[in-house]
């Protein structure tokens, strides 16, 4: 069947569903037959930074007792930056292990190779923040004038001009396979006690939070996917993460737990 005959099939399915009442919000013998209408969502390429559960370029700080699963690093800042882990140099110089940290901590500051290795990290940090920020047609856009409270969000591009907040929940309804990247052009705030559910079999590594802000997690709450912010990431105590943690600035953590 030739492209111009499969559009012109398409257009009198369209023009039928019209007429039976049925043109809308597309059904699924809609998207079935027409899958290209729904703007196509692909994984943001984070590189070397994607290796990393905690991400910075100016620190990592925590009080109470956090639990990291998964490396952390920072650069260009030295591990000085790096407090309230109790870090214990490993003998090549090259890393850094913590009795809070189940994997290795990198500085910049460390033997070669590892600053190159956190230079790369960082660059492909930044690449990342840009691809997502710069992605267009968007599915939605200013969806709850920036409040999700409640909110299910299928698979998409998501777009705000405002700060993004929940009080108590949010859930993302997809397969394995689908994608999200939500553009925040400032703040994301999660309330005290917020929950974050995954539902359909929808993977936190599939979900990219493109912060031009600052994030904040309340305490006791619990959020899922790639946070990719401009300006601090802060988790206050109690709160966790099931995903990533990607700061242009520095991370805070109280008594957090993120897992990787």
């Amino acid at each position: 069947m030739s492209t111009i005959t499969s559009i012109a099939l398409l257009i009198v399915l369209l023009i039928s569903a019209a007429a039976a009442g049925r043109l809308g919000e597309p059904d699924d013998e809609t998207r079935r037959l027409a899958p290209h209408l729904a703007p196509a969502t692909s994984t943001v390429n984070l590189g070397t930074a994607g290796d990393f559960a905690i991400l910075t370029k100016t620190g990592v700080t925590t009080t109470g007792v956090t639990s990291v699963t998964g490396d952390m690093g920072t650069s260009p800042i030295a591990s000085t930056a790096i407090t309230g882990f109790g870090l214990i140099m490993d003998p090549t110089t090259t890393f850094s292990t913590s009795g809070s940290v189940t994997g290795n901590v990198y500085a910049a500051s460390y033997t070669s190779p590892t600053p190159s290795k956190m230079t790369t990290a960082i660059s492909d940090m930044e690449t990342a923040f840009v691809d997502a920020a710069g992605r267009v047609n968007a599915d939605h856009i200013e969806l709850g004038a920036g409040n999700l409270e409640g909110e299910t969000l299928e698979a998409g591009l998501y777009k705000w001009g405002t700060t993004v907040r929940f009080a108590s929940s949010l859930t993302f309804d997809g397969s394995s396979t689908d994608i999200w990247v939500l553009q925040i052009a400032q703040n994301l705030v999660v309330s005290d006690g917020a929950q974050v559910t995954l539902s359909g079999g929808a993977l936190s590594k599939n979900i990219y939070w493109q912060v031009s802000g600052s994030a904040e997690f309340g305490s006791t709450s619990h959020v899922e996917g790639v946070f990719i912010v401009k300006e601090g990431i802060a988790f206050k105590t109690g709160s966790s993460l099931n995903g990533a943690a990607l700061s242009q600035t520095a991370v805070t953590l109280d008594a957090a737990t993120i897992v990787n």
